[in-house]
This record gives C-alpha cells, structure tokens and sequence, in this order.
C-alpha cells in the first residue's frame, strides 16, 4: 500500500482522501505531490519520502492519479536505471495507492525546493516531454539534505536503487 500524499492546491481535484492515514509500506514510501506551471504549461511535481526520488509528468488527468502512480513510478525507476525485477516489486507493493494530506515538512520543503528549480533546467518556452526527463535526471543529481538522518545528504539517483536493493534484495531475474 502507498499514500499518495497532495498539496491542498492537488488534495481538492484528487478522489476524496482515505480514512486510513497509514504510512506506505513500500521501500521508496510516501509519494508527495504538488502542481506547478512552467511556461504556461502545468506540470506535477512528485517526490518520494524516502529516497526524494522526484517525477516530473505534464499535469492531465489528475483526478486519475492515483491509478497511474504505479505505473508513473515504474517508468521512473526504468529510466533511473534500477532493474526491472525490483521495479516489479515495488509497483506491486504500490497496491492499493491511498489519497492523503501531507504530513512531512521536510519533504515538503525539498518539494519547495524542486519546484523553484525545474524552470531553472527547462528551455525558455520551447520544451517537450524529454526535456522533462532530463530535469528529472538532473534533480536526483542534486545533494538533499535529510533532517535527523546519520547520513546528512543524499543523493536520490544513488539512494533510490540502493533502498530497492536493501530490501528487495537482487532481482530475481538477474539472478542466473
């Protein structure tokens, strides 16, 4: 199960949140989520509570969000690099995605602090759905720093895969 957890600004065009305020159990956590416009163009920002793992998607149906999560997710961790057995593990572990407040103003903030930076790494005016992957590739590049954590600073294109490692184990399928 994973909480899909929305800015107010996302919470009201989202089904109605869940009773069940757990925490997600999947290795990379809650997925938080928060609408930007860059260039006129609205954009979702979603970032991961554990790894700070962000997706950056063009923002169309929102209201079917939730059902796209896993999916959305998967797709990042192919391009992150992460093998597809432990993609498979943590998109079914996704199930079901559950609709939430946010809760962690630390994840919040580097939410903040994406979304000041995503036009930063865009073309002026002129930019596709590719450029998007880039700036995704280019936020997991970015130090994040992790309040009340031994490690200090992160790196989300390291700490994703590590994570899914650590507790998925290796890949079934790339075990020969």
């Amino acid at each position: 199960m994973v909480t899909l957890r929305a800015t107010q600004k996302v919470l009201k065009r989202l089904p109605p949140v869940s009773a069940d305020d757990a925490l997600s159990d999947t290795v990379l956590g809650d997925w938080y989520v928060n609408r930007l416009v860059v260039d006129r163009q609205p954009l979702l920002l979603m970032v991961s509570s554990r790894s700070l793992l962000a997706i950056v998607e063009p923002a169309r149906n929102l209201r079917l969000l939730p059902e796209r999560l896993p999916g959305l997710v998967g797709q990042r961790l192919k391009r992150l690099g992460v093998e597809d057995g432990l993609i498979e593990l943590e998109v079914i572990a996704m199930q079901p995605v559950r609709v939430g407040p946010t809760r962690d103003k630390s994840v919040l903030g580097t939410l903040v602090d994406f979304a000041k930076t995503i036009p930063v790494f865009l073309p002026v005016n002129d930019w596709h759905l590719d450029d998007l992957h880039l700036v995704e590739m280019r936020l997991a590049e970015t130090p994040c720093r992790v309040p009340g954590s031994r490690r200090g600073v992160i790196f989300p294109q390291d700490d994703a895969p590590r994570l899914l490692e650590a507790t998925w184990g290796r890949s079934p399928r790339a075990i020969h």
